[in-house]
């Protein structure tokens, strides 16, 4: 029998907080539709579904034909199937993390260190950096779907300082006059400024930014009832997260980051030191296969504030410039590539249109990870044993330089993405 190189995988779910509930989840509803024997429990916060190798969440194989029971087992008895590039540049490890992300309330204000850093927090606190690698992650948007990102342009900053008086006095006056004489001719003290009114309102004492943020949700809460407008102090998205993390910092930082929106197939990079944080909605999530993060607010877990602040990247820039653009494949006008500026990992958006009933799903040379969003088809492969039935919530594994093709039975056509590796 020829050796089995394309498979399908049951993929583990995570339960956070910050998770949908059961069936408002698209984890949950992925999950409900590519087996029809798991129970969606309602109560359940369905977060996130990985899809790879990693240690804490390594995909199952699901062919008896196959002796290794999870992926991981099977890369390192089958090296090869990552393509040699691939193999040689990463160890011999699959090195990304595929995930659909289903968020409710609002993830940790966080940042991901580079390799450097990475590897000196690994070495100084294992217990909370449990790995030396780097953590460069991409989201694409599977619904309408909001985030904070990077910090926003100085005005718009230095605007918040002059309507939010708390804002004002947690910073103190001096660091804001400071920000506001910045100017833009001059890159390097714009960042150093804004790394100072930064780190000032990240270290306040707790005592006296609970009461400055105590006292400005109540003034936003009267002026909202009053019907008046509060966009000027970010007043809705104010309120939203202090309803979900009261008394929390990561409340102020809203008046730093860019809120960015993202609708169906539009994406962010979050590359090294980008201070950001999940607000709500539904994505797909690439990542290098890391669990380092560093925290400072909108969390209950450990938070690293000092790391925090001192890693970031302080260079201000729009919300529309955090949108990251995917290139229509010349090869092919169903794909759409989502190249990010590290060599970790790649991701495609194929979009096959109703017209198309056989479509091949090309051969690389990088192991991937195939996911169905919509459409039903079955899969034929020289490297599978028998026929797979590809319906919304399947997750395939493709061996490099493996091939697939698709018989589409869905009136609607397709949308699978497909995360890989590029070098």
């Amino acid at each position: 029998m020829a050796e089995i190189r394309v498979f399908p995988l049951s993929c583990a779910v995570q339960s956070y907080s910050w998770g949908k509930l059961g069936p408002e989840s698209e984890v949950a509803k992925l999950l409900a539709s590519s087996d029809p024997l798991v129970q969606i429990q309602p109560d359940r916060r369905y977060a996130e579904l990985w899809m790879g190798a990693h240690p804490r969440g390594d995909a199952i194989i699901r062919d008896n034909r196959i002796p290794q029971k999870t992926l991981g087992r099977w890369i390192a008895d089958n090296p090869a199937c990552l393509g040699a590039k691939v193999k040689d540049a990463f160890q011999g490890r699959l090195p990304f993390l595929f995930k659909v992300l289903s968020v409710n309330t609002a993830l940790s204000i966080q940042a991901h260190p580079n390799k450097e850093l990475a590897a000196k927090l690994h070495a100084q606190f294992p217990e909370h950096y449990p790995d030396a690698n780097h953590k460069p992650e991409m989201a694409i948007a599977l619904t309408p779907f909001e985030g904070l990102c990077g910090f926003r342009p100085v005005e718009e900053i230095v605007s918040f300082l002059q309507s939010v008086p708390e804002l004002r006095a947690l910073i103190g006056e001096v660091a804001a006059e400071q920000l506001e004489r910045s100017g833009s001719d001059d890159p390097r003290g714009v960042s150093a400024a804004l790394r100072v009114c930064f780190t000032r309102l990240m270290k306040s004492e707790k005592k006296f930014f609970v009461d400055q943020l105590n006292m400005l949700v109540k003034r936003i809460s009267q002026e909202a009832a009053e019907g008046k407008d509060t966009s000027g102090s970010n007043g809705d998205l104010l309120l939203r997260l202090h309803s979900q993390y009261p008394g929390d910092i990561g409340c102020f930082t809203i008046y730093f980051l860019n809120l960015v929106r993202l609708e169906p197939g539009e994406a962010m990079f979050l590359g090294a030191n980008e201070p950001h944080a999940y607000l709500h909605g539904d994505c797909v999530e690439c990542m290098a296969c890391s669990d380092n993060t560093v925290r400072a607010g909108l969390t209950p877990k450990f938070i690293d504030v000092l790391t925090l602040c001192e890693m970031l990247n302080y260079t201000p820039a729009p919300s529309s410039s955090k949108i990251f653009p995917a290139a229509q494949s010349q090869l092919d006008p169903s794909v759409y590539l989502y190249d990010p500026p590290v060599p970790d990992f790649a991701i495609m958006r194929i979009e096959i249109p109703p017209s198309i009933k056989l479509y091949l799903v090309s051969a690389m040379d990088s192991a991937s990870i195939l996911l169905v969003i919509q459409g039903t088809a079955m899969g034929t492969s020289t490297a599978a044993a028998s026929e797979m039935t590809l319906r919304r919530g399947s997750v395939l594994f493709i061996s490099a330089n493996e091939s697939i093709s698709l018989h589409l039975s869905s009136p609607d056509g397709m949308l699978l993405f497909r995360a890989c590796c590029l070098l």
